[in-house]
Formats: structure tokens, C-alpha cells, sequence
């Protein structure tokens, strides 16, 4: 993995850890107020999903030049789907008796890789990768990488 690659999934792993703690959190008051285990997940999926964007978006992949509402619709197809398989397995984890909120926690970090991997090469593609090269004059100037 290149110097940039690890960057980018340190950053993802802060973020998904805020957006860990918010779903969490979410998730924790909706039980509480006795939603359903699958129900308080959809509201903190909701809730999360949307800190997770902003900070992806500008901090971890740096695609703020990049169209969004074209990286929005992709992160919230990736997010959808990433939640559904972690909704089956907080279900299943729930279902052989692990109590929700730990259910929960382990069904978000089992499904990580997967959104890494796709936010990465789906949903912030567009963005504008710069590197220095030289010009006509001798001087450095930034460019698009493709």
C-alpha cells in the first residue's frame, strides 16, 4: 500500500470511529426508548451516515472538487448496502443471543473493510489527484494524475 493509500485508511479509520461512536450512541437511545434492535440500527445508520460523507468527503479521500451530489448518491448506495449486511448480521449476532448494543458494535467493525474499499475506488474515484510536474518554464506546477 503506498504512503497515501495509508494515509487515506488512517483517516478513514478516524472517521469511521466518530461515525462509530455517533451510530452507537443513536442506536443506545433508540433501544432505550424501546425501538426494535433493527429499527434503532436504521436510525443510527441515518445519523451516521451523513457525518460520515462530510468527513470522507473533505478530510480522508480530499475530493472537495470532486461533484457532490454524484459522490453523495455513490457513498449512500455504498452506505446502503454496507448497512444491509451489517443489519443481517447484527440480526443473526442478536438472534444466537448477543445482547444488542455489543451486537451492533461488532456487526459495524465486520462490514469496515468492505465500505473502505469501496468509497475508496467507487465513490471518491472522481477526485482530483495532484501531483507536481514540471512545466514548459523549468517551474512546478500541479497537474491531474489519472
Amino acid at each position: 500500500m503506498s504512503r497515501r493509500g495509508f494515509r487515506e485508511l488512517c483517516r478513514f479509520g478516524t472517521v469511521g470511529a466518530s461515525g462509530y461512536v455517533v451510530n452507537l450512541a443513536a442506536f443506545a437511545v433508540a433501544t432505550a426508548a424501546g425501538t426494535h434492535h433493527l429499527g434503532a440500527a436504521t436510525l443510527a445508520f441515518l445519523v451516521a451516515v451523513t457525518n460520515n460523507f462530510f468527513w470522507n468527503r473533505r478530510w480522508t479521500f480530499r475530493a472537495s472538487d470532486g461533484a457532490a451530489v454524484g459522490q453523495a448518491a455513490r457513498f449512500f448506495v455504498v452506505s446502503t448496502a454496507v448497512f444491509l449486511v451489517s443489519a443481517a448480521l447484527l440480526d443473526a449476532f442478536v438472534s444466537a443471543g448477543l445482547p444488542a448494543l455489543p451486537a451492533q458494535a461488532v456487526a459495524i467493525v465486520a462490514v469496515t473493510p468492505l465500505s473502505f474499499a469501496a468509497n475508496k475506488l467507487w465513490c471518491f474515484r472522481d477526485a482530483r489527484r495532484r501531483e507536481r510536474a514540471p512545466r514548459a518554464d523549468g517551474a512546478l506546477s500541479y497537474v491531474r494524475s489519472q
